[in-house]
């Protein structure tokens, strides 16, 4: 009979990619992870890992044994909901995690409200980033994520997880309220867009500074994509990793910068969010651990971030 334990450690050297990470993610030395799956292959009499330069790559052994893995974890998963299906109402504590913005626009009053429903329910959340986020689910550490869509998610097929579309996040051009785009407006059928909004092609800006995104970010390639489709790469003068330092560095004249609606940017500073042609946007994702999505609290969760996301970027 295979181990769980055993096949846990291979499904850790998997999502992370080595033997050591996944040691360190489980707790683990190295060596005593090379252990675990060392026994599991002699178990069952295949070879799972083989030597590739100075590492090693899961055999195709492995990767079949890892998609009937995955899919006990979710039907473990399920058979826990099952078990439980008596206790319909959430109960216990609820672990969200989310990036910075959703944290604070989303996350903050799903808590609230789920407070005020469901009293026997703890919410408590973390910010983290999108890999982070990933990892914590895989690990059990969190319940529901919310994450933006960037080129390293694992794909919408990977059976270890249940990621489904929430919101889209569009991105307005910020510049100085003195700038000649801020007073762009135009109208739709006749009818004019709400007062200090416009609409402005990005190639309008593209001789301008920039304030873009950390390399590293998960916004950075959204904004090099949006001035890719107008024609030009931007002229990077500046760079931030909190929208709020972004707002500041464009009230002081420094540059224009391309920032989600989701971000709330401080209301006192001189500067003005023009609507964008071409619908320059992010795609917002929940994500569960493949199973759990109807758990009470977590579907409970669920709804609530749906009736947010309605108006969150209006």
């Amino acid at each position: 009979m295979i181990d769980l334990r055993r096949l846990h450690v291979l499904r850790a050297v998997a999502h992370y990619g080595t033997v050591t990470a996944a040691a360190r993610a489980l707790h683990f030395t190295p060596s005593a992870a090379s252990q675990q799956i060392r026994q599991l292959a002699r178990d069952l009499g295949v070879d799972l890992l083989e030597p590739q330069g100075r590492g090693v790559r899961l055999t195709a052994a492995a990767e079949s044994l890892l998609a009937h893995a995955d899919a006990i974890q979710a039907r473990w998963e399920e058979a826990e909901l099952d078990l439980r299906a008596e206790y319909s109402a959430p109960t216990g504590q609820l672990r969200v995690i989310g990036f910075s913005t959703a944290a604070s626009v989303l996350l903050a009053p799903m808590a609230v409200r789920l407070r005020e429903r469901y009293p026997q329910l703890t919410v408590r959340i973390q910010e983290t980033g999108v890999p982070e986020s990933f990892d914590l689910l895989f690990e059990g550490e969190a319940d529901l994520a919310v994450v933006e869509v960037t080129p390293h998610n694992p794909p919408l097929s990977d059976a270890r997880f249940d990621q489904q579309p929430l919101l889209d996040d569009p991105y307005d051009l910020v510049v100085h309220d003195d700038h000649p785009l801020a007073g762009r407006e135009r109208s739709e059928m006749g009818v004019p867009l709400p007062e200090g909004w416009g609409s402005v092609d990005l190639a309008e800006a593209a001789h301008e500074d920039w304030i873009a995104p950390m390399p590293e970010s998960a916004c950075r390639p959204h904004v090099m994509s949006a001035c890719a489709a107008a024609g030009f790469t931007p002229g990077v003068a500046h760079l931030a990793r909190d929208w709020n330092v972004t707002a500041h560095l464009v009230a002081h004249r420094l540059g224009v910068a391309l920032v989600p609606r989701l971000a709330q940017l401080p209301p006192h500073l001189p500067i003005t969010r023009v609507r964008c042609a071409g619908d320059p946007h992010r795609k917002v994702l929940t994500c569960t651990r493949r199973g759990c999505r109807e758990r009470p609290a977590v579907k409970a969760a669920l709804e609530e971030l749906r009736e947010l996301a309605v108006t969150a970027v209006v």
